[in-house]
């Protein structure tokens, strides 16, 4: 990208994060133990599209609308949130570079507690990096390559009249309070978990292309034996 310093400021000053930077290289995300971005300069300007195997980060939060009104009050152009069937109550924006971004609340919108965010804090307070969303166009009700990497698949989520299925991976032992990976019940459970999930978007027929902007997902504390068998797989790299 041609200016991560400038990338990384957005961040910070609009969606509530920290940044470091290491050299050339910005890192940003919030407090804990969900992931961080990575901004580096150079490589391809970043263009959307339907075709490209990376497709956006997503934000969970507690109240969707009071972060709708920071970012629309800040003159940040945002989509008006609504309730996407029984998946989530979400709002959209685009980064200055391009990058999709989809805020999604904790609870339902008829769900959601009276007392649920705080105005006075960037974003409402309690956001996360709550997923990272590839596209995929082979059937990932299969276990591997996911499971290979030693990520524990949370829920499924089919949109079957849109043609696509979402599945939702991540580092974890937790379980889901349904073992039925489609219940709708565990959809708020997985948006309240404070870590980051694999979000991939199984669509039929699709054929992704590798974006050359999105460099891949970087994973810390693998095993020498998993490094060893699986790094550059479907862009995973490990240090």
């Amino acid at each position: 990208m041609s200016n991560p310093a400038e990338l990384a400021n957005f961040y910070v000053d609009y969606l509530g994060m920290t940044a470091t930077q290491d050299g050339e290289k910005w890192r940003v995300g919030y407090p804990g133990s969900d992931a961080d971005l990575i901004f580096l300069p150079g490589g391809a300007p970043y263009s959307h599209s339907r075709a490209d195997d990376y497709w956006k980060i997503g934000i969970t939060l507690p109240n969707v609308d009071i972060a709708h009104a920071q970012l629309t009050d800040a003159g940040i152009d945002v989509s008006t949130p609504n309730q996407f069937r029984d998946i989530g109550y979400m709002c959209h924006l685009s980064d200055p570079a391009g990058f999709q971004i989809e805020l999604l609340q904790h609870d339902f919108a008829p769900n959601r507690p009276m007392s649920a965010g705080n105005a006075r804090l960037p974003l409402g307070g309690g956001a996360v990096i709550g997923q990272v969303t590839l596209r995929s166009g082979e059937n990932v009700t299969l276990p591997a390559p996911y499971a290979d990497l030693g990520l524990r698949r949370l829920s499924v989520q089919p949109v079957r009249d849109l043609g696509f299925t979402l599945h939702f991976w991540a580092f974890t032992s937790d379980a889901p309070p349904n073992p039925d990976l489609e219940a709708l019940e565990n959809r708020e459970w997985l948006w309240r978990r404070p870590y980051t999930t694999l979000e991939i978007q199984s669509v039929d027929g699709l054929n992704p292309r590798p974006n050359p902007a999105y460099g891949g997902l970087e994973v810390e504390g693998a095993s020498d034996a998993l490094k060893s068998a699986l790094t550059d797989q479907n862009r995973v790299y490990f240090t």
